[in-house]
């Protein structure tokens, strides 16, 4: 799988804002195909460990909070390429900076509030994709 696949998480603002359904006909429109898909909810625990590549940084206690407060749609995503076309479909972590039409142009809120999680390189979309699904899960 890997080199084909990317793990992505739909974020706590969007799903509170009903962005699930167009989020995932995006994904689906740029030619992605779904190979696990779940709505979840992070412990405080889960987002740790997660995020801990963060752990030094300024704004991981708040990230921490802000992932386990709400419902997250995990997925892994299936296409030639794919991280890095995923990359490009969500646009740059500021929405003010994504480029028009991009996930996170449309439906993120700020910079904090950025709509979708998209996995950085192919090792890491492997252990996210096996950190939210057991391999029957995964199709």
């Amino acid at each position: 799988m890997s080199g084909n696949i990317t793990f992505t998480m739909i974020k706590p603002d969007a799903v509170a804002d009903g962005h699930i359904g167009a989020i995932l006909g995006k994904i689906a429109e740029a030619g992605f195909t779904f190979k696990a898909l779940k709505l979840t909810q992070l412990t405080v625990a889960d987002a740790k460990k997660f995020y801990e590549v963060h752990a030094e940084r300024p704004f991981y206690g708040e990230l921490v909070e802000f992932m386990s407060s709400a419902p997250i749609v995990a997925a892994v995503l299936e296409k030639e390429n794919a991280v890095e076309d995923f990359r490009k479909l969500i646009g740059a972590t500021n929405p003010a900076e994504a480029a028009e039409g991009t996930i996170r142009k449309m439906f993120a809120r700020s910079v904090g509030e950025n709509a979708v999680h998209g996995s950085d390189s192919d090792e890491n979309a492997l252990i996210e994709a096996q950190f939210h699904f057991s391999g029957r899960e995964i199709f």
